[in-house]
């Protein structure tokens, strides 16, 4: 199919495209081995995992923002506009409340305690043994969701453009991740993470202009899409699977789970150089995540808008808007830029999983086997970790596409997982009482109940199952609270002076630190995010 903008299914990459992704790769790679080389003599173990405790807070917000931002946002967000609007929008504009709370409550405690994973901050609030099954739980959470989805979508999307089989895409683009991971350790991940959140949001701020103005502006759009498609907080039994109350029920469960307690997103946070800095760079982070509605969600509303329009050919599968758009949409030239963005979106996220991995394994795992391993052998043993996880992420990826929908199914993933672990977290943080047994009880049990409720949503066809995923991580928060609270009473904990100084005695403590003056005020912050996020929530509620 042709037409003035688009050059149909069968794509030739042009030699601008060519030499903009090509150009893309060098830089990238070419940052991440320099900065592996250049401080290869201060290879100690800090240096390697967490930046010694050098990161700045735009570079943490631009870390945790480019980190979280995959191929499956950039593809699933399309899909998701197209089919349900911005329902969807919610969990990245519900993300800006968790981000607040990492910044004022979780944040202090972990810079404050210094350790190098939150596996290790378990360990000092609780036991060895909640330790242990957390760096177990994360290095398969970052294997089979960071790693095995983002890679699997984006090869999809990059086979849709230029025709690359989805294998090849997979292992080159993880090689290539890998290597510069492998060399440059978390400062590497975070300086190309930098650069690569401004690639990516150029190419989306692209397509989505174009897009916006070929639809004839929001006047355009709201004529040809139903009006509900625009709005993000839906009633029971809307065709999104999303009703309001399993979002304001559901996503703070697993929201403070990914935001507050994943070693993958919280290890650019404990790299910080200061307290403030470790505040301030999620805020930053709670800031850029009103962008994605507006230039990943929106645009496949607008997609569908343009179909209805007659501006654009049917679309055969939803799975393929964002490609589709790009196809259709951009000239030559400005598809280099969006397969660079694709790139940018996949080896962020690829590279901060792989070295969240190494950090886990060596200080969590290795570590406990030989405690005497040296700060130097410990980066040789998590570049190993590193090279291994990337050899089973290539081969897990490939089963990703059995799920129906992309973005819902990792969504579901983390909501039945999510539970036992946030409970922990926030009963450790505000509960003096909470146990190391009643922690470790919840750890194992709720594991087992989510992958129970997992099983059976999996074969609902057969059980009948159909309650919508988020209100299903509600429930499993409840059952876990409920495991925790009981467990503690009649087992209580007993305290080291380590453990009470983990604990917030009233919550009001945490915002009683060092603040920088003026507007660099955290908790001014902080208010001013809460504000526009309200704010944004009125106008599209």
């Amino acid at each position: 199919m042709e037409n003035s903008f688009g050059r149909g299914q069968g794509l030739n990459i042009g030699t601008v495209d060519i030499i903009v992704i090509c150009l893309y790769l060098v830089i990238i790679v070419g940052l991440g081995i320099w900065v592996g080389l250049r401080y290869r003599n201060k290879d100690q173990g800090r240096s390697y995992f967490l930046a010694g405790g050098k990161l700045t807070w735009p570079l943490i917000g631009l870390a945790l923002f480019s980190t979280n931002i995959s191929t499956i946002h950039l593809i699933g967000f399309a899909q998701e506009g197209y089919e349900n609007g911005l329902a969807y929008g919610n969990f990245e504009w519900m993300a800006a409340f968790t981000l607040i709370a990492l910044a004022l409550f979780f944040a202090p405690l972990y810079i404050r305690s210094r350790v190098a994973t939150l596996p290790e901050f378990l360990e000092r609030r609780y036991s060895r043994g909640a330790r242990d099954w957390l760096a177990a739980m994360s290095i398969v959470s970052a294997i089979v969701l960071h790693i095995g989805f983002t890679l699997y979508t984006g090869a999809v999307v990059l086979k849709g453009l230029f025709g690359i089989p989805i294998m090849t895409s997979i292992i080159v683009a993880a090689l290539l991740t890998g290597a510069y991971t492998i060399v440059g350790g978390l400062l590497a991940v975070v300086l190309t993470e930098s650069l690569q959140t401004i690639v990516l949001l150029t190419g989306s701020v692209i397509l989505t202009i174009i897009a916006y103005d070929k639809v004839g502006g929001w006047e355009g759009l709201t004529t040809h899409v139903d009006s509900v498609k625009l709005t993000v907080m839906r009633p029971a039994g809307d065709p999104s699977n999303l009703p309001w109350y399993s979002v304001l029920l559901g996503y703070p469960v697993i929201g403070l789970w990914y935001w507050c307690a994943d070693q993958t997103i919280v290890q650019r946070v404990l790299g910080a150089k200061n307290e403030n800095h470790a505040r301030i760079g999620p805020l930053f982070a709670g800031f850029l995540k009103i962008l994605p509605v507006f230039i990943f969600v929106l645009p496949g509303v607008i997609c569908l808008a343009l179909i209805n329009q007659g501006n654009l050919p049917e679309l055969e599968d939803s799975k393929n808007t964002y490609d589709f758009m790009i196809r259709e949409l951009l000239p030559t030239g400005l598809t280099g830029v969006m397969a660079a963005a694709l790139l940018a979106a996949l080896m962020s996220t690829v590279s901060g999983a792989l070295n969240s991995i190494a950090t886990l394994f060596s200080f969590d795992l290795y570590k406990r086997w030989r405690p005497e391993t040296s700060h130097q052998k410990l980066v040789i043993i998590g570049r190993i970790a590193t090279f291994v996880a990337m050899i089973l992420a290539i081969l897990w990826s490939p089963f990703v596409g059995r799920f129906p929908t992309l973005y819902q199914g990792i969504n579901t993933i983390i909501s039945y997982m999510a539970p036992p672990i946030t409970v922990v977290f926030i009963y450790g943080v505000f509960w003096r009482k909470a146990s190391s047994s009643g922690a470790l009880a919840t750890l194992i049990i709720g594991s087992i109940l989510g992958l129970s409720v997992f099983l059976v949503d999996w074969f609902k066809e057969s059980t009948g199952w159909n309650v919508p995923f988020m209100l299903s991580a509600f429930y499993l928060f409840l059952a876990c609270s409920a495991i925790l609270i009981v467990v503690s009473l009649f087992r209580p904990h007993k305290h080291t002076p380590e453990s009470e100084k983990l604990v917030w005695k009233n919550p009001m403590d945490a915002l009683r630190g060092k603040a920088w003056k003026g507007i660099g005020n955290y908790k001014f912050i902080a208010g001013l995010l809460f504000l526009v996020m309200i704010i944004l929530y009125i106008v599209f509620a």
